[in-house]
């Protein structure tokens, strides 16, 4: 029997009765949205990319693209091939994973809602008519045109403020501060490259400690620049995230993440995701209840 999800809208599978949400990305963020609404009862599928780039792997369901399956705290994601294994997946109280970058499976699912949290800082596609309800993070959305609602993401007293008309704020370029610390947290690749990792995640670093290197590729860009670089820590703390190891990465792209407080877990989903995920949770009440 279908679930009747809205007046003009029907779910092609039965979902237990419970409402299905779409959630575009598996990174850090996401994750945290995805806990939030997972704990509140409903169904989940997340759609990433086949190369998903997250920095805080330990916290991202996105892994589980690499890795078959992925756990954050009492979550599990499992990578499916086709909609047709989803159900088994909600059965098993599993979230599922899909690998669907433009959002295909959309139409043909009608969730109740879609939450687009790719943080790409621009809009890849994402618009009100995909679901009765659509929430989207941060910089590149319309609030009231390309969604219902969008979420700022930008560290400080407006964090996770809900935005029904109009747009969040500019990407400043420049990370939120933490422990002082701002620009040297966050690093990006000397060159385009293959990463190897120097230190796992979790690790305490000092300032100088060598993390990674990235591999030369054979290119015109690369063409005068060393085999291998060894990328350094720019300040000591947790090396709380690095890319994934084996991939090719573009110059200049976000590499690794250390946090100046060594007392950080790097296991627990952080303090933005649960504020954004309670955001977005909200939003959706909220909307639903209009």
């Amino acid at each position: 029997m279908s679930v009747k999800i809205a007046a003009s809208r029907t779910a092609v599978f039965p979902y237990a009765g419970e409402d299905l949400i779409i959630i575009r990305g598996g990174g850090d963020l996401a994750t945290g949205i995805v806990q939030k609404f997972f704990r509140s009862g409903f169904n989940i599928l997340i759609l990433e990319t086949d190369t998903p780039t997250a920095i805080r792997r330990n916290v991202s369901l996105c892994e589980a693209v690499y890795d078959g399956e992925k756990t954050v705290e009492d979550i599990t994601c499992r990578k499916i091939e086709t909609i047709d294994e989803i159900e088994n997946c909600f059965k098993e109280r599993i979230v599922p994973l899909l690998i669907d970058p433009e959002g295909k499976c959309i139409d043909k699912l009608k969730p109740k809602a879609v939450i687009d949290a790719i943080i790409a800082k621009r809009n890849l596609g994402t618009n009100k008519n995909m679901a009765d309800i659509t929430i989207a993070l941060g910089p590149g959305f319309l609030a009231g045109a390309d969604v219902d609602c969008v979420i700022e993401t930008l560290r400080g007293n407006d964090l996770g403020r809900l935005i029904f008309s109009g747009k969040a704020k500019e990407d400043t370029k420049t990370p939120g501060e933490v422990a002082g610390e701002s620009f040297k947290r966050v690093i990006h690749s000397p060159s385009e490259g293959i990463i190897k990792h120097k230190k796992p995640i979790g690790d305490i670093v000092k300032k100088g400690d060598v993390i990674l290197t990235v591999d030369a590729t054979e290119s015109a860009e690369n063409a005068e620049k060393p085999e291998k670089i060894d990328v350094t820590a720019p300040i000591g703390g947790v090396l709380r995230g690095i890319i994934r190891e084996g991939i090719i990465i573009k110059e200049k792209t976000k590499i690794a993440d250390i946090d100046p407080r060594t007392d950080i877990n790097c296991l627990l989903i952080s303090d933005k995701a649960r504020c954004i995920g309670g955001a977005a949770l909200e939003a959706y009440i909220m909307l639903a209840r209009q």
